[in-house]
């Protein structure tokens, strides 16, 4: 086992880093977060763990509930959030605490935290990430949020969990394409704070890619504790130091709203593009060398990730990014690479460099 701390005052909490859910009982009886928990998850990941997660709560004395949404990217609407506070409303009574549980991948944890950040102005909720990509990022910080057609996550708060607990034994049940995905946000950290993290990746790719436990708890626990250090000291992403784990997300998001995010790219695969354009532009602009473009290329391109797209709308893909919840003003910002392990944010990047490089990742 292992636990990282987010430090946020009153609002702190532990990431704990396991290899069942055997300890959640026990983690849960100590916050008593209420007496009904509303499980949001969806059905694949209900027939996979939800019956582990089911009997956890009860020993923890919870009575709970499954509400299922679908799994994709689609599902982070404001047509379900709608349905999840709904349900949660019909779940609520007299005598009632009522408290959420997100238990899935990035979607169901950004839609079931938005809707307890919503409900009755805050409920307590915590994150049960099954993915690699959750367990990594998307379930430690509280930015939970839901998409329009206009982008991603136009629609979210600052609400943070009251627990974090990663089960890497559910790592071993993702599809190839879901680990890989996952693996964008790993190697997105070992670029941004872990030159040693990045080397490690280089070096363990074969031990990582058969989901060997030590493999996965080093990676998941690198990644996480690099996440709290970063969320515990700018939550709000008010200093600038938050900003640094946008790297690769800015076209990312981009691709995933100009294909409407379907299935064509997964969250993953979309910001691994993004990370590789991204160093593409910091070469352009003199400030890393291309060497590290050659290195990250390749580490993505070894745990299964495309590094060339099909052509895309560029309209779309340029609407998209000037609508960047990151933009300051109307002017762009990218975080860009300036040696592995060390990043900067640039602002008013050219935007004819810009389309150059997207151009580039065309098949």
């Amino acid at each position: 086992m292992a636990s990282v701390s987010v430090r946020l005052g009153e609002r702190s909490y532990i990431i704990a880093i396991e290899k069942t859910l055997g300890r959640l009982p026990r983690e849960l009886k100590r916050l008593d977060p209420g007496t009904e928990i509303a499980v949001v998850t969806n059905p694949k990941v209900k027939s996979l763990f939800g019956k582990s997660a089911g009997d956890s709560f009860k020993k923890a004395g919870l009575k709970a509930r499954f509400l299922l949404v679908p799994d994709s990217e689609k599902a982070k609407s404001l047509k379900e959030a709608m349905r999840l506070l709904a349900s949660l409303s019909r779940m609520d009574g007299k005598g009632k605490r009522l408290c959420v549980a997100a238990l899935g991948g990035g979607v169901v944890g950004d839609l079931g935290g938005f809707a307890a950040s919503a409900y009755k102005r805050g409920i307590p909720y915590i994150q049960v990430p099954t993915t690699l990509l959750a367990q990594v990022d998307s379930s430690i910080g509280g930015k939970v949020a839901v998409d329009l057609p206009e982008g991603k996550n136009l629609v979210g708060s600052f609400y943070q969990p009251k627990l974090v607990y990663s089960d890497i034994s559910f790592l071993k049940k993702l599809s190839a394409r879901d680990f890989a995905s996952g693996m964008a946000e790993v190697i997105k950290y070992a670029v941004i704070k872990d030159k040693a993290l990045f080397n490690y990746l280089e070096l363990n790719r074969r031990k990582i890619l058969r989901r060997d436990d030590g493999a996965l708890l080093e990676i998941v626990k690198r990644c996480a504790k690099i996440k709290a250090g970063i969320v515990s000291k700018d939550e709000r992403e008010k200093r600038s130091i938050r900003t640094v784990l946008n790297y690769g997300h800015t076209i990312g998001h981009a691709i995933e709203a100009a294909h409407g995010y379907s299935n064509a790219y997964s969250h993953g695969e979309a910001i691994g593009l993004g990370m590789i354009a991204a160093a593409r532009i910091s070469r352009r602009l003199g400030i890393f060398p291309s060497e590290g473009v050659t290195k990250i290329e390749r580490l993505i391109g070894d745990f299964g990730l495309p590094v060339k797209m099909k052509k895309a709308d560029m309209r779309k893909i340029m609407d998209s990014l000037s609508r960047d919840k990151k933009f300051i003003r109307g002017v762009n910002r990218f975080v860009l690479p300036v040696k592995i392990g060390r990043v900067a944010v640039r602002e008013a990047v050219p935007e004819s460099l810009i389309r150059e490089e997207i151009k580039k990742l065309y098949c």
